[in-house]
């Protein structure tokens, strides 16, 4: 490989409902790469409007060639910063691997997978991987009204409600009074052609890391989101008002429970075939442990967890770039 300095392409944006979080994300990642004297991070916009801007004026990739106002740099590799569509939904994986531009984080098929959350669900059951109840509706099929009552029943009334394509508690609804049920269902098809109905576990909300270093997938231990108003809603995760505390490292957690978040998080990402990282979710109960989510490219501001589990281990976010990187690139 060439010693000559190596132009990163940070695209971040989007134009869904998280581009902000994603714009904070992005200058954290530029401001890891710029420690890294190897690297030309270039950071490049994705619109509301669907154009690409550097600096606030358009700039277009013609195959391997960033076209700018003031430079036309040759991309070598791209970093993805882009929280839900078109990044994690695997549209912009798709495109750079037309272009042969080799790209961080997973592929265009699990990212696609794990975005949606009724598909990553049938995953879960067919790998017998343990994940709340769960029943699912479409918007172009007839709702039948009484099923879904049935579920609200016989989960003990109380439900989380969620577009199946959303990221970031973004058309979720909490419902525990039966009469909400269905408007909220039919609420929530505003967002997505699928909506999720599944059983509202009453316990903890763990996180576990899961990073490639040195061609080797490793898991982090579990850090823990203490919300006090037992609903992790998209204001509760970015605002700076919000009242959750985190714990990098979650406390009272036996080892053997730590043992199975971690090899449950293993599993998922080698089978769905995850690549780089992933933030991988979990509600600790008395029930047991169940996988609740995957977050293909999890978010990177200040307080974001990922980061800071990753770094908890003793690996440094810009090392942690350095090495996958350099390996894609050789």
């Amino acid at each position: 490989m060439s010693t000559e300095r190596k132009n990163i392409l940070v695209l971040f944006g989007g134009g869904g409902t998280e581009h902000e979080i994603s714009a904070i994300s992005s200058k954290y990642v530029y401001d890891c790469l710029k420690k890294i004297d190897i690297f030309n991070p270039i950071l490049v916009e994705i619109t509301k409007e669907g154009h690409w801007e550097s600096e606030g004026r358009k700039s277009s990739l013609n195959g391997r060639i960033l076209k700018t106002p003031t430079e036309q740099p040759y991309i070598d590799y791209v970093i993805p910063v882009i929280h839900g569509p078109p990044g994690e939904t695997g549209e912009i994986q798709s495109f750079l691997q037309t272009l042969d531009i080799p790209y961080f984080g997973p592929g265009p098929e699990s990212s696609s997978i794990c975005f949606n959350k009724v598909t990553t669900k049938l995953w879960f059951d067919t790998l017998k991987i343990p994940n709340t109840p769960w029943i699912f509706a479409n918007k172009y099929n007839e709702l039948i009204e009484q099923e879904y009552i049935d579920f609200f029943d016989k989960n003990a009334n109380d439900v989380f409600v969620k577009a199946a394509n959303q990221g970031s508690s973004v058309g979720c609804f909490h419902v525990q009074i039966k009469e909400e049920l269905i408007p909220k269902i039919k609420e929530a098809f505003n967002y997505s052609d699928n909506v999720l109905i599944e059983r509202t576990i009453k316990g903890r909300e763990l996180e576990v890391a899961v990073y490639e270093i040195d061609g080797k997938i490793k898991a982090s231990d579990p850090g823990e989101i203490i919300c006090p108003d037992g609903f992790y809603t998209y204001e509760e995760k970015y605002s700076k008002k919000s009242h959750t505390d985190t714990e990098v490292k979650a406390q009272n957690v036996t080892q053997e429970q730590i043992d199975l978040m971690k090899s449950i998080a293993l599993k998922s990402f080698k089978s769905i075939g995850l690549r780089h990282l992933s933030r991988i979710d979990f509600f600790l109960s008395d029930d047991g442990i169940f996988l609740n989510e995957i977050n293909t490219f999890p978010g990177m501001t200040p307080i974001s967890m990922f980061p800071q589990m990753l770094e908890a281990t003793g690996l440094k976010f810009e090392e942690f770039l350095k090495n996958n990187i350099l390996k894609d690139l050789r």
